[in-house]
């Protein structure tokens, strides 16, 4: 048997162990087996003689391969993006009968803030070391950070997903408070009051029609927002999909809208829309009238 044979058997034998955790990272048959296959093929590029560790080798390859797919743009989560004047009016409380089917069955919501509401980061570390056990040490690897960071991110990803049992969604009234602080912050240039408002793993997510923008970290978001600093010196609060957000306006014409996802009084999620087709199509201008 080959050198080339044996490695094809070892690769097999830890197939299933490596399509598990793909598909606890990204939650979908086809993109476990894709990130698999990938896998084997990066396997098929390198020296084997010189891996000392197979078994971990392959783990943070996978790892890796499902971290730039959650990153990729097709991967954008697509939210509503339909647009209301903001008005403080009370909002009715009445459960919706879908949420309370949904309430018998707290896997499942758990898994779906594990998959849409972490960050990629938050999400390798939290899968890897509470579900498959892997040290810090070896998910600060495939992350390219510290142990302690890797830390970090797998416990506030462990917070979150406890949290999912009883989610507490912003009042509007809280929702405009962290909005027009954002907008001041912004304007003024107030990096330090931006990532106060900022979570720590918070990720903006930006459709500018011909490209886009992934940014993770509340660093990195203020940065960004300081430099958009025009844009929320003209913007004007709405509601997007529900959600509190904003509508930036330059010589009349709206730019780009934002919605804010907040959680704790911490926004958590930014999503920007600055596709001129778009914003035309969804009327931005004529709720802002």
């Amino acid at each position: 048997m080959t050198d080339q044979r044996i490695l094809a058997r070892r690769f097999e034998t830890e197939r299933p162990r490596l399509r598990a955790i793909a598909m606890q990272l990204l939650g979908a048959a086809a993109d476990a087996d894709d990130a698999v296959q990938e896998t084997w093929l990066r396997l098929g590029r390198v020296d084997a003689t010189g891996i000392d560790n197979l078994e971990a080798w392959l783990t943070t390859v996978v790892s890796r391969v499902s971290l730039d797919m959650l990153r990729a743009p097709r991967r954008t989560r697509e939210r509503s993006w339909q647009v209301e004047a903001w008005r403080d009016e009370p909002v009715a409380t009445e459960s919706d009968p879908a949420e309370l089917v949904a309430a018998g069955d707290r896997v499942s919501v758990a898994l779906v803030v594990l998959l849409e509401n972490l960050s990629p980061a938050e999400r390798i570390a939290f899968v890897l070391h509470d579900v498959f056990g892997q040290s810090f040490d070896e998910i600060a690897v495939i992350l390219d950070r510290s142990p302690a960071s890797a830390r970090q991110l797998a416990s506030r990803a462990r917070r979150r997903v406890r949290g999912a049992e009883e989610p507490a969604p912003p009042t509007r009234e809280r929702g405009r408070r962290i909005v027009t602080a954002w907008l001041a912050a912004a304007q003024h240039g107030d990096i330090g009051a931006l990532i106060e408002l900022l979570d720590d793993g918070a990720v903006l997510r930006a459709d500018y029609g011909t490209s886009v923008q992934l940014l993770e970290g509340a660093k990195k978001i203020a940065e960004q927002a300081v430099l958009a600093g025009r844009l929320a010196a003209h913007s004007t609060p709405i509601l997007i999909g529900g959600r509190p957000g904003v509508a930036a306006v330059l010589s009349g014409t709206v730019v780009s809208i934002m919605a804010f996802e907040i959680s704790d009084d911490r926004i958590v999620g930014l999503d920007v829309l600055a596709d001129p087709e778009r914003i035309e199509a969804l009327g931005v201008a004529l709720v802002i009238d």
